[in-house]
């Protein structure tokens, strides 16, 4: 009998080997169990409101999505019969297309809206649309100038809000990033990040998610360009190790990952040519990484402008911006199926 039990374990052990073998880089079946986490219901206007794991929840949930979609080419309809209204009072490639066609992809219907078809407090007030909105549909993902609009919409809501981006932030984006990030470098704890760039929403949310992922934060901010004051503040509380400085140089070295963003945001036109100013020496080259660590990488939201990095890097190897841009989509799809469902993930968790 023994025997046959040490046969039979050996077979397990195997199998078990196998279909480890067989999984993306990245994949750990050591990790503690983040099972017990159920984001069903939740609003997601910022990532200072989710939990380390919560975060590591919502990103295993969007690899597993990707790889039984993707590369396993199943289909899974998670969201039949479920609809999404989407709010965009601000122009978007990536936001529109990831979330419109991923919400397809999972079988439900998204419905586009324009400032053309829907003005909030204007026409009708954002209370009352809130409400309107949480009749004909399960799930809002707006993009807007003003953090408060989302706000209100979740307080007269009944149904889960999705920033699509704010003025304050953009977290839908830094789930792409650390997902991109974890899928090339296996793991994202001990990484350190280089923003060099506007004090923008972008950076806001890398500041509320960073430290939680064991990923270091250095940024570098032309003088008056500095994040804002209450998420500096919020960041310090996060991880003691934030660096904040002007020069680029300095926060490029050592660093694993540089990123930067648009240095004239839409609204911010008007600003431009003093912009341009300020933001001298700010250019993201080779020269910029020379300084970093030997494996660094590149990344950037897009749409992309040359003062803001050449092509030398843009388009090189070290460039991840492509991945990220489709990460995007995955990332929706996973916090999208995360707040309207029970859903578990099939495939081993992620290693942080």
């Amino acid at each position: 009998m023994a025997t046959k039990l040490l046969s039979a374990n050996c077979t397990v052990f195997k199998c078990l080997k196998t279909f480890q073998s067989s999984l993306p880089r990245g994949f750990s079946t050591g990790v503690a169990s983040l099972g017990s986490v159920n984001l069903k219901g939740r609003s997601f206007l910022t990532l200072k409101d989710f939990s380390s794991d919560e975060i590591k929840r919502l990103l295993w949930v969007s690899r597993d999505l990707k790889h039984r979609i993707k590369h396993e080419k199943q289909y899974l309809p998670l969201l039949q019969g479920k609809s999404i209204a989407m709010i965009f009072e601000k122009r978007s490639t990536r936001t529109r297309m990831s979330t419109e066609t991923g919400f397809a992809l999972l079988g439900g219907h998204p419905c586009f809206l324009t400032s053309q078809d829907i003005h909030l407090g204007v026409n009708e007030s954002s209370t009352d649309t809130a409400r309107v909105l949480s009749g004909l549909c399960d799930i809002v993902l707006a993009r807007v100038y003003s953090h408060s609009t989302l706000e209100e919409l979740v307080k007269e809501g009944s149904i889960p809000i999705i920033n699509g981006l704010s003025d304050l932030y953009h977290p839908i984006q830094i789930l792409a990033d650390f997902l991109t990030l974890q899928e090339h470098y296996g793991s994202l704890s001990g990484l350190t990040v280089s923003w060099i760039g506007d004090g923008n929403n972008v950076l806001h949310s890398f500041m509320m998610t960073a430290a939680k992922l064991g990923v270091h934060l250095k940024i570098a901010t032309p003088k008056g360009y500095e994040p804002d004051r209450s998420v500096i503040q919020e960041a310090q509380r996060l991880s003691k190790e934030l660096i904040l400085t002007s020069d680029p140089m300095e926060a490029a070295h050592g660093s694993n990952v540089l990123v930067t963003d648009t240095w004239v945001s839409m609204g911010q036109e008007e600003e431009k040519k003093k912009r341009l100013i300020d933001f001298g020496g700010y250019q993201i080259t080779m020269k910029t990484g020379s300084v970093a660590k030997p494996d660094w990488t590149f990344l950037h939201c897009l749409p992309r402008k040359m003062e803001e990095v050449d092509d030398q890097v843009f388009y090189s190897s070290r460039s991840l911006v492509f991945p990220e841009a489709e990460n995007r989509k995955w990332t929706i799809m996973g916090l999208m199926v995360s707040l309207l469902t029970d859903y578990s993930p099939q495939i081993p968790m992620l290693k942080f």
